[in-house]
């Protein structure tokens, strides 16, 4: 049985939505003492199953999930998919029982609109510090909309709680991570991942760094053991290092009222960690 006094594990997720031994789904476990964050593990895990085995741990565990947790209210209003963020994914897959045709409707809807007007954000997508999240509507390139479709139908099958959006096992907390900003913070717009160039390898071992030294936003310091320094920096396609950022996030938002989230989210789009209160 779970101690509810023993401060939670925390979680750093890179999902992906068709995960596999070449592209799996990332995680980073640690624990916050203070204001330093340790790495405790790297766990890969490459199906759908073992991300869903992941969500039924025990708590108290907090975790960022790197995939969107509701869409633009312009088009949950047009499509009249519901009114909270459970609605609007159980009707979504009732309308749409395969990820296909959940971009079929995206389509649609975006090819009636004028061009520039197709691939709405949410609030918070702009609201980021430097950068802007892509659309959960995307359905291409990087498929956001589909890890969208796939993952938070997930976290609210598995009964968890989703601060803002869905009540459910309090000692279980998911929110909305995005490593994008907290790297812009980081590095700029340099290029850390899917590449395993010079240029790459050089970015990553400065996000490193700047983690370890604590020169973020977020008032905290990674601690690191030699072996998991090296495997974040040659990682090349930045996936470990990315569940490292969302880590960082959970960990900042762990010590915030409320996680850090503003009173007004809008109940089917969602909020990102950090958003609008850090720069």
């Amino acid at each position: 049985m779970s101690n509810p006094a023993a401060p939670p594990t925390l979680l750093g997720v890179d999902f992906t939505c068709a995960p596999s031994r070449r592209k799996p789904i990332v995680v980073a476990r640690g624990v916050l003492a203070g204001d330093v964050l340790r790495l405790q593990a790297l766990q890969a895990i490459d199906t759908l199953a073992g991300f869903e085995a992941l969500l039924a741990e025990p708590g108290p565990w907090l975790g960022a999930f790197d995939f969107p947790f509701g869409l633009p209210r312009a088009f949950v209003n047009a499509q009249a998919l519901g009114a909270d963020a459970r609605a609007v994914i159980a009707e979504l897959h009732r309308r749409c029982p395969t990820r296909m045709a959940f971009r079929a409707l995206v389509d649609a809807w975006g090819n009636a609109r004028p061009q520039g007007q197709r691939l709405v954000h949410r609030r918070t997508d702009t609201a980021l510090p430097g950068v802007s999240s892509s659309s959960p509507l995307q359905t291409r390139y990087v498929p956001v909309g589909f890890m969208y479709y796939e993952g938070f139908a997930r976290l609210v099958a598995a009964g968890l709680a989703v601060p803002a959006l869905v009540d459910g096992d309090a000692s279980r907390v998911a929110l909305e991570g995005y490593p994008g900003w907290l790297a812009h913070a980081l590095i700029g717009r340099r290029s850390y991942k899917n590449r395993d160039h010079d240029d790459t390898l050089i970015a990553r071992k400065d996000l490193v760094e700047a983690l370890e030294q604590g020169r973020t936003p977020l008032g905290l310091r990674l601690k690191l053991g030699h072996a998991q320094r090296d495997a974040l920096a040659a990682d090349a396609s930045g996936d470990r290092l990315d569940a490292v950022l969302c880590l960082a996030q959970a960990a900042w938002a762990s010590r915030r009222p409320g996680h850090g989230l503003p009173p007004d989210v809008d109940p089917v789009e969602g909020w990102i960690v950090g958003a609008g209160a850090l720069s």
